[in-house]
């Protein structure tokens, strides 16, 4: 019997794999760095994939976007200058415009198609964001804009693709990037990347942890279930100042308020609490894991 449907299988190990079932193709092209595909789906509505690999969804974005944005933002007394590199769907922007203290939100992306095909095809992801008059979209590469950079942040927040190798991305997780982030970081500022699963490359997460701290002196980890994404995913963050690991359930909360953000899906105080609880083994594999720099950066397994 014929479900209706095709399947898109996207491979986590050279092992390991999860199906997708598509009720269609909404747009599939190339750009000059990565394949580009967006797609409806029967589980997870429309679906941006990059390079074979799932970005965002419709139906759970909001478990990583909000993951991602609001621990460092919230940690930060007065988030008013935000850099991210990446992001080209612009959820990552939408959820950094929720905080009023913002007053300029530069967004490094090398690929204009994926903002334009994102904006035209999934604009519920931006939602706007793209013309917030806060909002300012470089088109180029975040490594080079890092290191020709001459402004401060206060939160950089790193939102690019998985370390693959002789992908777009494979020089945004070294000591070489990191250092360089240092550099234009305020006072009190703070970095956070996402940083692949914490299972099926546990390795690598372990890596990017070892390699912000290395770079920043102060790090940590913390990880959200991301359903699309089959797995507990990673992020680390480097900080100058605030640590967003000790912040209390109520304090959290009681920032979200004078902020005046609501309608948040996923992150709160008891979120925020739960997201910083690793476990044993991958608290053991962080403390043995290497250092990634340029001439000997981390990989994904696929």
């Amino acid at each position: 019997m014929s479900l209706g449907w095709k399947w898109f299988i996207e491979y986590q190990t050279p092992h390991s794999a999860h199906m997708h079932g598509i009720k269609g193709v909404i747009y599939s092209g190339r750009s000059r760095m990565q394949s580009i595909d967006i797609v409806d789906s029967c589980e997870y509505g429309k679906m941006l994939i990059l390079d074979g690999k799932v970005q965002s969804t419709t139906r759970d974005e909001h478990f990583y976007h909000e993951a991602l944005v609001h621990p460092t933002m919230i940690a930060h007394p007065r988030p008013e200058r935000i850099l991210i590199i990446g992001g080209g769907e612009g959820g990552t922007l939408r959820e950094v415009l929720r905080h009023p203290t913002v007053k300029r939100a530069v967004m490094v992306d090398i690929d204009i198609e994926v903002v334009k095909n994102s904006k035209t095809h999934m604009p519920e992801l931006s939602r706007g964001a793209f013309d917030d008059d806060r909002a300012e979209l470089v088109v180029g590469d975040g490594r080079r804009f890092v290191e020709g950079c001459r402004s401060r942040f206060d939160v950089v927040i790193v939102d690019v693709t998985d370390p693959l190798e002789g992908g777009p991305a494979q020089l945004l997780y070294t000591k070489e990037f990191y250092e360089g982030i240092k550099r234009i970081l305020g006072e009190d500022g703070i970095v956070v990347t996402q940083a692949t699963s914490v299972y099926y490359s546990a390795y690598c997460f372990a890596t990017i942890y070892r390699t912000v701290e290395s770079a920043l002196g102060r790090a940590g980890g913390y990880q959200a279930w991301i359903p699309a994404y089959d797995s507990m995913w990673g992020f680390v963050y480097g900080t100058k100042g605030p640590d967003p690991r000790v912040l209390s359930e109520n304090e959290v909360d009681d920032r979200l308020v004078k902020r005046g953000i609501r309608d948040l899906k996923f992150y709160e105080g008891a979120t925020h609490r739960a997201l910083f609880t690793l476990s044993k083994e991958l608290k053991t594999i962080i403390k043995d894991a290497a250092v990634a720099t340029d001439r000997n950066p981390t990989f994904m397994p696929i």
